[in-house]
């Protein structure tokens, strides 16, 4: 090696150890700034967490409020969008993978869909806001809110199991087609089967992603303050009000932290910072599920 040589080694070196440096440097302020608010947000908002904070309806008095209709409000929502966007993104998943044709309008398609899982929250809220409430007449429902949260999500969970698809070994694909299957049988039998996990992980973390959202439900008129809860579907004469919970106005947990945060007194502030507390343990513990059903799942399957 030559003098030339091993200065630009040396100096490719030297630029390799600062740009090391700067990315330690600036993980650590990022670490330390998320500590420093998670910490500030334990010491406000953890000693308001008790069962009555639970089980308790918003009120004028903070001491006396509470967040049940909106813990209640984001669980029915949930369960909305997951039984909506759900199966509509794993089987639009499948059938981009594998039945759509290579061509142009695929990958338009296929461009949208990447495009749309970057489109801001608020631009899913409008839409919803004119389709949804005023056009289908769905108006400050559970039904229009659970349906704006499954169009926010649904690219997310198409390109998950787009992915998830694309890691499957071509030998499976080819040894089941040696045996004589189908091309369902390949997919329901073997695909979909090794790929769970990978699926798995992008619905739930799509789940923690809306959960969390404020922008859109805010835009489609969710109430921020309630003091009931929706329609029992199991309230007498039964099947008749089935489905009435889906026709009844919500307040999810972020609404109501904004709701509360807005309020001048400390008091309030502190059921916010609680309700946080409570909507970040949620979330990290939907993404804790997402790792164990992939460790799981991987654990199980031999390729």
């Amino acid at each position: 090696m030559d003098k030339q040589t091993a200065k630009i080694v040396a100096r490719r070196k030297l630029e390799d150890r600062i740009f090391n440096a700067l990315g330690i440097f600036c993980t650590l302020v990022a670490l330390s700034t998320l500590a420093l608010l998670l910490g500030d947000l334990l010491v406000t908002g953890l000693s308001r967490i008790d069962w009555q904070f639970l089980t308790s309806f918003p009120s004028r008095k903070a001491e006396r409020s509470g967040i049940l209709s909106s813990w209640v409000g984001s669980l029915v929502v949930m369960c909305v969008t997951g039984c909506t966007a759900v199966p509509l993104g794993i089987a639009a998943g499948v059938y981009m993978e594998e039945y759509g044709r290579k061509g142009r309008i695929n990958t338009i398609i296929e461009v949208n869909i990447a495009n749309l899982a970057g489109v801001p929250s608020i631009i899913y809220g409008l839409m919803a806001l004119g389709i949804f409430v005023y056009y289908l007449g769905l108006g400050q429902s559970v039904l229009a809110g659970g349906l704006t949260l499954a169009v926010l999500i649904l690219p997310i969970v198409i390109v998950s199991t787009r992915e998830a698809l694309r890691t499957v070994p071509v030998q499976i694909r080819e040894a089941a087609y040696a045996l004589g299957a189908s091309k369902w049988q390949v997919i329901s039998h073997h695909l979909l089967r090794y790929s769970l996990g990978g699926i798995s992980t992008g619905v739930i973390i799509a789940i923690s992603r809306a959960i969390g959202e404020t922008a859109p439900l805010i835009t489609i008129g969710a109430l921020t303050f309630i003091a009931f809860l929706p329609t029992s579907p199991l309230a007498e004469p039964f099947p008749e009000h089935l489905t009435d919970w889906l026709h009844s106005p919500f307040a999810v947990l972020p609404i109501q932290m904004f709701n509360w945060t807005s309020r001048p007194t400390e008091d309030f502030h502190r059921n916010a910072a609680a309700a946080g507390i409570i909507l970040i343990a949620v979330t990290l513990s939907l993404n804790a599920v997402a790792i164990f059903v992939r460790h799981r799942v991987r654990r199980h399957i031999k390729w």
